[in-house]
């Protein structure tokens, strides 16, 4: 059984903790899973904590699956914590298709590499990570079952007053990067017709862990007293532990042709009610410019949820545990989600 969840999270150490602790459901996974999990792009944002959930779910099995972690490891700390835990880490170059090609087989794959920030400043790296680094992988781990992760940000704005799109939406992405994470989905459609991978698009937005985040954006903007910006004004966002205990288990639901999944909470949020509220938490009132505009990027999240259950973290309990973070002056990765760029322009 699950502990009971806390009302607010103490520092990173706990906050490591309990994004990597598996639920009742991931353990039920692994133990249908055969063979290891690779984690590729595992020393991003959200790749250290989801090794360690898959880790920590295969632990509790009792299986003798392993967790494979790849990456550059630029911050070696980073590939020593993982270490540590019992995770066998492979330095990777992943522009590098020579070393991609050294890549161990697995039979589950979790591919998280990915580049957003910077985009207007090389967009050909842009391109070459999140086209032919994913077409070089999935053509090397073709008998594999991969999960690719994306972004709603595919999808085109929709109406702010609307349900957001689905998965059977066409996709309609707004400047470079969003197009290139388009031309992702692509190369590893193309490898899957060809080739029969199995695969899914975990079309992602946006995920939350105290130190990042689109809540963590407004809320220290409104303890900092910055100007928030209502232009986009409705957004996404779910816990980080949920959409790594969805990632797990969307191994099992891979497929050729790729399935697609929207992952997100059920939620329409409100940056002006947002702000409010941690306005409210924080005794400060927020700067807010500009009115909400007449579309926004959300996405529908049905499906995921039909097929894989309810987020375990509820908003409320999401917005407090942020709230006394910020307040506490918890760390911060510094990584702004620029949730609100209307132009995709990032």
């Amino acid at each position: 059984m699950r502990p009971t969840l806390p009302h607010q999270i103490r520092d990173e150490a706990a906050l490591e903790d309990l994004l990597a602790e598996p639920s009742d459901a991931d353990i039920e996974c692994v133990r249908r899973l055969s063979g290891d999990v690779l984690v590729v792009g595992a020393a991003g944002k959200m790749g250290p904590s989801l090794a360690r959930r898959v880790h920590n779910a295969i632990a509790r099995a009792g299986t003798r699956n392993k967790v494979l972690a790849a990456s550059r490891f630029s911050t070696p700390a980073v590939r020593q914590k993982l270490e540590a835990d019992g995770i066998h880490t492979i330095a990777c170059d992943l522009l590098d298709h020579t070393q991609i090609n050294a890549l161990p087989p697995a039979d589950n794959v979790l591919f998280l590499a990915g580049r957003k920030f910077g985009t207007l400043d090389r967009t050909d790296v842009t391109w070459a990570t999140n086209t032919l680094v994913p077409a070089q992988v999935a053509g090397h781990l073709a008998h594999s079952r991969m999960v690719v992760f994306s972004t709603g940000n595919v999808y085109a704005l929709t109406p702010a007053g609307g349900r957001g799109s689905r998965e059977d939406d066409p996709p309609a992405p707004v400047g470079e990067y969003a197009q290139s994470c388009l031309g992702r989905e692509r190369v590893v459609e193309f490898v899957s017709r060809e080739r029969r991978l199995r695969a899914l698009m975990f079309r992602l937005n946006y995920a939350v862990d105290l130190r990042y985040g689109t809540l963590v954006d407004i809320a220290r903007k409104v303890h900092d007293g910055e100007a928030i910006d209502l232009t986009m004004g409705y957004f996404n966002a779910i816990w980080q532990g949920d959409a790594n205990s969805y990632a797990l288990r969307s191994l099992e639901l891979c497929d050729s042709p790729p399935a697609i999944l929207n992952v997100t909470g059920p939620e329409r949020i409100s940056v002006r009610e947002t702000a409010e509220w941690f306005g409210s938490f924080f005794g400060r009132t927020p700067r807010l410019v500009n009115t909400e505009g007449p579309v926004a990027l959300l996405s529908d999240s049905s499906r995921c949820r039909e097929r894989l259950g309810e987020p375990a973290v509820a908003l409320p309990l999401l917005r407090e545990w942020v709230g006394h973070w910020v307040k506490a002056g918890g760390a911060s990765l510094n990584k702004p989600t620029h949730f609100e760029v209307t132009n995709g322009q990032y």
